[in-house]
């Protein structure tokens, strides 16, 4: 044997029982799907008197702490998220209201019509400063660089909390909870101070994605916990198990460049999701019973679909050609 021949056979093999080279399963050559999870606004009724005073007006805090966690588990990748549109349209179709954001088993009936494999409810535990008798009024939006309103007596320091809860749409269990406390490092005498290019808001919302509300005390605070969260709730994602659903249905309709289908909502197909076109060239049957053992198709392409409801989707062409009505859709192959 040529030794100088072997020693990359040999570094690979070593490599692979060290774990550093992946091991793809038999028969799989793509790696699995990330577990897919949706985010519902969290809950900020603790918090509502401190937040309207410190802004002014009733600000939904808990949708903007929500976009951020959001922002950070898209970036880390270990989930798949489903947007936001699709989450507040099925939600106004159930008719799910703001009371509801903390409650497993609401948010577990939500997660299996969005199709996700588990949903994230919280609430806003902390919004506010350390000390009690800093003035953190004062109306309006319009301030520049420095508080709002009333000026403070003390300087103090900006305190937010957060709690999650991460559960089965299934069986409405809790499988992982995750926290994140945020504390700025700088003190103020206005918890919106310190953001040299704060100008205020509109209409009653804050950016809280955006650099110059990060730059404030509260803003500090509320980036800090929820990189925490985020990382409390990316240290759960082995507890996520990812749902088999098999899609089987067919082309109904081809109407310009879409593709409208039989099946939908009801049948395991989610706006995002990409399915197999195949046709039947031949159906085998049971030459006892006459009925169909097994279908041999041929790959015409993968479709995406765009629009769902409870029993048809509209899809998109992603590769292939020559789609006909009649042609079946099935899962994507892992």
């Amino acid at each position: 044997m040529n030794f100088k021949k072997s020693l990359p056979v040999l570094a690979l093999l070593l490599a692979i029982a060290a774990g550093i080279v992946a091991r793809p399963a038999a028969g799989q050559t793509a790696p699995m799907h990330r577990p897919r999870i949706a985010v519902l606004d969290f809950d900020y009724a603790t918090v509502m008197s401190s937040s309207s005073a410190l802004f002014g007006s009733n600000v939904d805090v808990g949708r903007g702490i929500t976009d951020l966690l959001v922002t950070d588990l898209v970036k880390d990748g270990t989930f798949s998220v489903i947007e936001r549109k699709a989450l507040d349209r099925i939600m106004a179709e159930q008719n799910f209201s703001n009371s509801e954001r903390a409650d497993p088993t609401s948010a577990a009936k939500l997660g299996k019509l969005l199709g996700v494999d588990a949903i994230i409810v919280g609430s806003i535990t902390q919004f506010g400063n350390e000390t009690k008798n800093t003035n953190v009024g004062g109306g309006g939006g319009g301030w520049g660089g420095f508080g709002i309103g009333g000026v403070g007596h003390s300087k103090s320091k900006a305190t937010v909390g957060i709690t999650a809860r991460i559960v089965n749409v299934d069986t409405g269990e809790i499988l992982g909870v995750a926290e994140g406390a945020g504390e700025s490092s700088r003190s103020s005498t206005s918890l919106l101070g310190g953001g040299g290019g704060w100008h205020g808001w509109g209409g009653g919302n804050v950016d809280f994605g955006s650099s110059d509300f990060q730059e404030t005390i509260i803003g500090e605070a509320v980036k800090i916990a929820v990189d925490k969260l985020t990382a409390d709730v990316v240290s759960n994602a082995p507890r996520v198990s990812v749902r088999t659903i098999t899609v089987d249905g067919l082309i109904a309709a081809i109407d310009g460049g879409q593709i409208i289908l039989n099946v939908g909502r009801k049948a395991g197909v989610n706006a995002g999701d990409r399915l197999e076109v195949v046709r039947v060239s031949r159906e085998i049957k049971d030459p006892e019973t006459g009925n169909v053992i097994r279908r041999l198709t041929t790959s015409i392409g993968i479709i995406k679909a765009t629009d769902v409801d409870d029993t048809s989707a509209v899809c998109i062409p992603i590769s292939g050609s020559g789609f006909r009505t009649g042609d079946r859709v099935k899962s994507v192959a892992q």
